[in-house]
């Protein structure tokens, strides 16, 4: 099953910011891109602005059917 599409665009950061969020990122073992994610929900929470998690993939094998 595919991963729900993400919307791409391009982001533009001062190198300062950037370099700061991988360091962040690379302590709680995230990408660079997880972590802005993390952190734009954080901002939008303090808003008052809740976004629903997105449902994580299912793994492993689909359960069998009885026949």
């Amino acid at each position: 099953m595919p991963a729900p599409a993400k919307k791409s665009f391009a982001l533009r950061l001062d190198p300062a910011i950037y370099a700061a969020i991988e360091r962040v990122a690379a302590g709680e073992l995230r990408s660079a891109n997880a972590q802005i994610e993390v952190l734009l929900r954080e901002a939008l929470a303090r808003r008052g602005i809740t976004v629903k998690l997105p449902t994580p993939p299912r793994r492993g094998r689909p359960p069998k059917q009885e026949t």
